[in-house]
């Protein structure tokens, strides 16, 4: 070939190389953001496994699509963990005009229940808002303020909502402490506050994170208030440096966590145990301890964010 041949052909040959590399380069990002779904398959069985108690879990890569899950579809009891459903048919109902988050509530005495929460604490006539006893039911699960939402958003109302999205196993069934107010009385007996899967849970996150569980714009509200849950003791306890919107329930037999980790992509997790034989309210009990390896191994599965300096 002649020089000058050559030299005609060179931004093709340059063009080529440059389109190459790059292609290889996007392939190369699309590897590092897989995990070794092999290894953490293990890692999460292996804790499963040697756990005296029963436990489920589903971890969904949102970007990459990569899904692991172990008893996903079987029905574990939630405890607070179902206070999400909650929240989100509320914001439903805010969507379409049928309550405000800056309508008024008046706490009485008659409302005020034991457990998490510290409106049982305040006075009775304590005015707040709506948004007030959202961000409390969820941050601190308070059960109270739970109550009182669900004063303004019906028991079944939940339900439909839930069904709506594809989710007919998760279901609140009474007010907290108040089995009294119980709208399916065998299964609250069986499973307490509420009962899911854990493929249902995290595809509730999944809605969440996709801004399809009521609107963009209103999910985003509910992931941050999600972010902002203080209980750092079971999914998050070993994640440093990740940010996300996640909620915990716990009772003494059981301990739950659903979470949106995230990373470099996105990264669902939910954890649900029941009949554990550590019933123990302490940080290293068998359920706390295994959960935050749970999380750890999780988290480390797929690169984080970088730090922006």
């Amino acid at each position: 070939m002649n020089k000058g041949r050559w030299l005609s052909m060179l931004p093709t040959v340059c063009a080529l190389v440059l389109r190459v590399g790059g292609e290889a380069a996007a392939q190369q990002g699309a590897r590092s953001s897989k995990a070794d779904t092999v290894v953490l398959r293990g890692s999460l069985d292996s804790l499963a496994q040697g756990f005296r108690g029963v436990l489920g879990y589903t971890v969904h890569n949102l970007d990459s699509g990569e899904r692991l899950e172990r008893r996903g579809d079987e029905t574990f009891p939630t405890a607070s963990l179902i206070k999400v459903s909650v929240l989100v048919t509320l914001f439903d109902m805010v969507e379409k005009g049928e309550i405000s988050l800056d309508d008024r509530i008046t706490m009485l005495k008659v409302d005020k229940v034991p457990g998490s929460g510290t409106l049982q604490f305040m006075h009775d006539g304590l005015e707040l808002t709506v948004r007030d006893a959202a961000w409390l039911m969820i941050t601190i699960s308070d059960n109270t303020a739970t109550n009182l939402l669900l004063d303004k958003v019906a028991i079944r109302r939940t339900w439909q909502k839930m069904e709506a999205l594809g989710l007919p196993h998760t279901k609140i069934h009474a007010k907290s402490f108040l089995r009294i107010t119980s709208v399916a009385l065998d299964s609250s007996v069986k499973y307490g506050l509420g009962v899911t899967t854990p493929n249902e849970m995290a595809r509730l996150f999944a809605l969440l994170a996709d801004g399809k569980a009521v609107s963009p714009r209103a999910d985003s509200v509910m992931l941050d208030i999600l972010a902002h849950t203080e209980d750092d003791k079971l999914l998050q306890r070993h994640v440093e440096g990740v940010t996300a919107s996640h909620k915990t329930g716990a009772n003494s037999d059981m301990r739950t966590e659903c979470a949106l980790f995230r990373l470099q992509t996105r990264v669902v997790a939910c954890v649900l145990t029941k009949e554990n034989v550590d019933q123990r309210w302490a940080l290293d009990s068998e359920p706390q301890l295994t959960m935050a390896a749970m999380g750890k191994a999780i988290t480390s599965a797929w690169p984080k964010k970088t730090a922006v300096r």
